[in-house]
């Protein structure tokens, strides 16, 4: 019988104005839940940036619409900055639940970009 892999979704912010990890970003994984988005999971990104535990056990991931909710106003006020984007919202559609989904965020205090990682 073969292995049975469970999806998962995660996270790497990297601060490129600074040249480096993002740490302590706010991370919160909702679902679309119609008609509402619902929060089902949540996480603050570790020393390197990553945010690996977003779906903890026993959720599973099921195909639809996600979304990560970025809390990059806090992340730039703890560094007496300003942010032109205090939230970042990256809306998704997970097709096959059995996969992993790796969604990295590129940030700066007035831009950012993403992209699905591996």
């Amino acid at each position: 019988m073969g292995e049975v892999t469970q999806g998962g979704i995660t996270t790497h912010v990297l601060d490129t104005a600074r040249g480096r990890p993002a740490a302590g970003v706010g991370v919160r994984l909702e679902q679309w839940r119609a008609p509402a988005w619902t929060a089902v999971g949540r996480g603050r990104t570790d020393t390197d940036g990553r945010c690996r535990d977003l779906l903890a056990p026993p959720a599973r991931l099921e195909s639809g619409r996600y979304r990560l909710v970025f809390d990059t106003g806090a992340y730039f006020a703890e560094q007496a900055l300003s942010a032109f984007f205090p939230e970042v919202i990256v809306d998704f559609t997970i097709e096959d639940a059995g996969r992993k989904y790796h969604v990295p965020l590129l940030l700066a205090a007035h831009g950012y970009t993403t992209y699905r990682g591996s």
